[in-house]
């Protein structure tokens, strides 16, 4: 079972490097051991994966670091072949070289390949919080704090420490901001898409940019925490149009949304442990494309499902998570925007 990485396609991003068309998310740390997704790690590389998304705050970067670095000396892949995304966590927005320098430990992989601000404002919580956590030394969005940690990344990248540059989280506002102030171009832009969350206007904007969007939770994430979900949530995978797209194909719901997720011309990163789960994930990128009446009818099944609402980033002041979103167009108590 697997797929040959170098049948998997391609996309090209803003400086010119290739990357593949689909990557493996690695977030399952209010359900799964750092062993378990580790082992999925290693199973993914065999079945053909070359893009894994980490990030400092999973819990788990040591471990996976195991797994690539067992890869390697195993021959099974050489470095240059793996694809490593990791992110600077809130708490380190001031320290972001020594985060840095500790994920390129901990994954023992000399080098990010692509290095993310997890978040826009450098507002921690604890790991497996209650969505009722705040901390009151969050604070709202600012250019300067958010431009400063942008500045100690482009600084690495000079370094060699990290080859490309990503931001995530991000809305239109915040973006109108800062999108004239990149010494060096953000490659790529992590966000919330799923075919009941398909952000148009925003992944208009990223493209219009350049900036090629990763989108996190592609199947609508069911087993994501229990603080992200509300009763008012769709489970993405059941809506009748979308089951019958499936059931047409003779697959899961998840393959089509995976299939959606790459000719819409997005980098989904499906996470799953179960092997015949992530090997069909990337499989669906070499299999028969949906047909152009298909993407059509998935494109009316946008219901802004919003599924990672970030309420434990919330400041003293905020009224609640529709704050963080700026969804009036403008930035939200944003000190210094212009």
């Amino acid at each position: 079972m697997g797929v040959d990485a170098n049948k998997v396609p391609q996309i090209i991003l803003n400086n010119g490097q290739k990357v593949p068309c689909m990557g493996m998310g690695t977030f399952g740390s209010d359900r799964f051991t750092a062993e378990q997704v580790s082992n999925a790690v290693a199973g993914a590389i065999r079945a053909g994966y070359r893009m894994f998304d980490c990030a400092a705050c999973y819990g788990n970067e040591d471990q996976i670091g195991k797994v690539f670095d067992d890869a390697i000396k195993e021959g099974i892949v050489e470095r240059k072949d793996l694809f490593i995304m990791t992110k600077v966590w809130n708490d380190m927005h001031r320290r972001v070289e020594e985060s840095a320098k500790k994920s390129i430990e901990d994954l023992k992989c000399d080098y990010i390949d692509l290095y993310f601000i997890h978040w826009p404002f450098p507002n921690y919580h604890a790991p497996g919080c209650d969505v009722d956590s705040r901390n009151p030394d969050s604070k709202p969005f600012s250019v300067a704090e958010f431009m400063d940690t942008y500045r100690q990344i482009e600084s690495l990248v000079d370094k060699g420490l990290v080859k490309n540059i990503g931001i995530s989280n991000m809305t239109i506002p915040k973006l109108e901001q800062v999108i004239d102030k990149f010494r060096i171009k953000p490659v790529a832009c992590e966000l919330e898409l799923h075919p009941c969350f398909q952000q148009q206007e925003l992944f208009d904007y990223l493209r219009a940019h350049d900036i090629q969007p990763i989108g996190f939770m592609p199947l609508g994430s069911p087993q994501r925490p229990e603080r992200d979900i509300v009763a008012e949530d769709i489970a993405d995978m059941q809506v009748p149009e979308f089951k019958a797209i499936a059931e047409a194909h003779g697959v899961h719901p998840a393959i089509i949304a995976l299939k959606w997720a790459v000719q819409r011309g997005q980098i989904p990163i499906p996470f799953s442990i179960h092997e015949m789960e992530y090997t069909s994930n990337l499989e669906s990128t070499v299999t028969e494309p949906l047909t152009d009446e298909e993407m059509a009818k998935i494109a009316t099944l946008e219901k802004n499902n919003r599924l990672v609402k970030g309420q434990v980033f919330l400041w003293p002041g905020a009224s609640d998570w529709h704050d963080l979103w700026d969804e009036n167009g403008t930035i939200t108590d944003c000190p210094d925007a212009e």
